[in-house]
């Protein structure tokens, strides 16, 4: 009998474990597809303006690309909460469904785009339509993913929602030609998953009224928790042209730091997933999140001071580091301001509100700040250590809520 009852366990182990990554690689497919596209775009930014942007000054074309990779981060909100609704009211599965489809054709409607040589003004207006049909498709992928990997495994929240974010470190290493067959793959593997445990919302329901009249304060909470990792994440993907145009070095420098930092983002996501687990989520990501505000300063100091490229490499890799060691946590966290009726809707007004905020207009705004002679190439430093201190107070805010019970999250552990 003993045997026979080890031999059922090791079974049912080995049943959840399948389950398990076949849920995590058909959930972060579409995460994956997103961040190649906006890694590479970040990538060769300084060849993109060339391209679709040409003006007779490099610093306005690298402006009018980074600004235009800003402004398709405007649909994003409105596709999380379009796309988080429909999850919220037909289940999460049509709606990855819905959104990896509308991300693959904008994917290849980018890749394919002629330059502004061949078509003239007409490239970098359909660069830009492109960009929002990505932006909206991205902007539901989050909620509706994130809801759907912690729906069915309640007891690993930390760790299994932690992939979403290692996925990214995972697109980041891709190439051109692979990421295009990214969007097919993962459309043919969502298609033969089951739906989530929580049912959807009722039919006269309205996930979306909800959200906005009784939960702002989760939002803004959500917003804060993501403001910091997202920064931190769009500023190394912008490393490329920030170590060519402001410390003038090869750009193979900054791919090589970028690289760096995908492997650390694959590798130490799920960790920090586990330890949320384990130790509770605000209590871990405010240890994290202070190490992160007193290490960006004297990073960027050195990284000012001594701008080779090891040290530029080593820098990367260690902001890259500490980055994922928050960033694993911070699914889980949003997931559990939200109930199960407005879960989809919450995460992605949340999450594209702070990667739209702090994240997609990061570049920008370090380019533009690094115009005035008082901050220079400390304009990054500067930009990290006020989005960090918000979202200290975001972290700190929902501990101290959470333990006083001003409102209720559905996970013990907080």
């Amino acid at each position: 009998m003993a045997i026979s009852a080890r031999a059922d366990s090791n079974e049912l182990d080995a049943a959840q474990g399948k389950n398990l990554t076949k849920l995590v690689v058909a959930t972060s497919l579409g995460n994956a597809l997103e961040w190649f596209d906006i890694s590479v775009y970040a990538y060769f930014a300084a060849y993109l303006s060339k391209a679709f942007f040409p003006t007779k000054d490099p610093t306005t074309s690298l402006l009018l690309t980074f600004g235009s990779f800003a402004l398709t981060f405007l649909a994003r909100p409105i596709g999380g909460v379009l796309l988080g609704t429909y999850a919220d009211r037909y289940g999460r599965k049509a709606s990855l469904l819905l959104s990896i489809t509308m991300m693959t054709c904008g994917t290849l409607a980018v890749a394919l785009m002629p330059s502004f040589e061949a078509i003239g003004v007409l490239a970098p207006l359909l660069v830009i339509l492109a960009r929002l049909v990505q932006g909206f498709s991205a902007g539901g992928e989050f909620g509706s993913s994130t809801a759907f990997l912690v729906e069915h495994m309640p007891g690993r929240r930390g760790f299994v929602a932690s992939w979403q974010f290692a996925s990214q470190g995972m697109s980041s290493l891709l190439g051109a030609g692979f990421g295009a067959l990214i969007g097919p793959v993962g459309l043919y593997i969502r298609n033969r998953i089951d739906d989530a445990t929580a049912p959807p919302a009722e039919k006269h329901d309205t996930p979306i009224r909800n959200v906005l009249v009784t939960q702002k304060f989760r939002v803004l909470l959500g917003v804060g928790a993501i403001a910091t990792a997202t920064s931190v994440n769009y500023l190394i993907i912008y490393m490329p042209t920030y170590v060519v145009k402001a410390l003038h070095l090869s750009p193979t420098v900054g791919y090589l730091a970028a690289f760096a930092a995908g492997i650390a983002s694959i590798t130490l996501n799920p960790v920090a997933g586990w330890l949320s687990d384990r130790v509770g989520r605000t209590t871990y990501l405010i240890i994290m999140c202070t190490v992160l505000l007193f290490a960006i300063f004297p990073v960027f100091l050195l990284l000012a001071s001594k701008p080779g490229g090891v040290v530029i490499v080593l820098i990367v890799l260690l902001l890259g580091s500490l980055k994922a060691l928050y960033l694993g946590a911070v699914a889980a966290l949003m997931s559990e301001l939200f109930p199960p009726s407005t879960r989809a809707t919450g995460l992605g007004l949340s999450y594209n509100i702070g990667v739209t905020a702090f994240g997609g207009s990061g570049p920008a705004i370090v380019t533009w700040l690094g115009t005035f002679a008082a901050i220079g190439d400390l304009a990054p430093g500067y930009f990290l250590t006020a989005v960090c201190l918000f979202s200290l107070w975001a972290l700190i805010t929902t501990h101290l809520t959470a333990a006083d019970k001003t409102f209720t999250l559905d996970q013990t552990k907080v």
